[in-house]
């Protein structure tokens, strides 16, 4: 169980905050994943969107896992509507006995036991990418990722690209004139030469300083300075793509959660690195902004930067001791 776990846990999460808690009950061989509301981010999600995205791509790992053991993940999102604090439960069937069911089972595999792999090498890059463009059978194949869990992914050309870099870029100068934003900032970050911590973000993978260039990539450093931090240029033509869900609740952001680390254990395969850029995101009010004014639907819920170019390091996570219980 503790393999599962973290293997669930080395998901992407805002400021590397790991918003989730497990529970495994081994009568009913079930895990319950919950939020951790001592780990809400007020400032830069204020709705809590974030906090879910993030246990929902925790919750897409643990399926892989579980699929990768011979287990059958029988998962339900949102199981206890009285508690929205619980946000899913993986009953792990064996695949030689579990039987089907019309709304939770998984299929036998699904495509998620080939994502194995790239559980444990998929880091966010904050590295310039190179100017090859990803070829459309790849573009495909991550959008086809993020249907199978229910979301939409569309690459961004044209003016609209522009306007949503513009954006982002904006957004972030926006949150560097905000106290209360500085100040979380600095809480979810630290210098690993002088202090050691099982969350937040280390100086080790801020990236480094933009020269040039017009990437969305978070300067986690703020309005700080780390000494000796090299400047580069960056690409002049990001590749976005935007994550939408049908609807913008709870359900959605999980949803879109998993399809962000699906499309993102993929793209890993597929030797990409990625960014996820929420900087707009974070302010409720420029979400409608970030869709396409013409053929956009839904509702955008995550910017993906996809690219070649270095992985990120591995930042770290909290023990599994920490984050998993075990009982009744």
């Amino acid at each position: 169980m503790s393999g599962l776990v973290a293997e669930a846990t080395a998901a992407p999460s805002m400021h590397n905050a790991q918003p989730w808690r497990f529970h495994y009950t081994p009568e009913s061989r079930t895990l319950a994943l919950s939020a951790d509301l001592d780990r809400v981010l007020p400032e830069s999600d204020p709705t809590l969107a974030g906090l879910h995205m993030g246990c929902g791509a925790a919750l897409l790992n643990l399926r892989v896992a579980a699929v990768h053991q011979g287990l059958r993940p029988v998962t339900t999102v949102l199981p206890d509507p009285r508690d929205p604090v619980l946000l899913a439960t993986v009953r792990l069937e064996s695949a030689a006995t579990a039987t089907a069911t019309a709304t939770a089972t998984e299929a036998p595999d699904d495509g998620l036991r080939a994502l194995y792999p790239a559980i444990l090498e998929r880091h966010t890059s904050r590295q310039p990418f190179s100017d090859q463009e990803l070829p459309e059978e790849v573009r495909r194949a991550l959008a086809g990722a993020a249907g199978q869990e229910g979301a939409e992914l569309v690459f961004l050309t044209g003016p609209h690209l522009q306007f949503v870099v513009d954006l982002i870029r904006d957004a972030e100068g926006y949150s560097r004139m905000s106290p209360g934003r500085e100040a979380e900032l600095h809480r979810w970050t630290w210098n690993a030469a002088s202090d050691s911590h099982a969350d937040g973000v280390p100086d080790y993978a801020f990236g480094p300083r933009e020269r040039g260039g017009r990437a969305p990539v978070r300067d986690f450093a703020g309005s700080g300075v780390v000494p000796g931090r090299p400047m580069v240029d960056f690409e002049d033509r990001p590749q976005l793509s935007l994550l939408s869900t049908p609807g913008n609740g709870p359900g959605d952001w999980l949803r879109a959660g998993q399809a962000m680390e699906r499309v993102l254990l993929l793209a890993t395969l597929r030797g990409l690195s990625g960014t996820p850029a929420t900087q707009a995101l974070e302010r409720p009010e420029l979400r409608w902004l970030l869709r396409d004014p013409v053929s956009g639907s839904g509702h955008v819920q995550m910017v993906l930067r996809l690219g070649y170019g270095p992985r990120g390091p591995r930042t770290p996570r909290r023990p599994v001791r920490d984050v998993l219980t075990i009982g009744d």
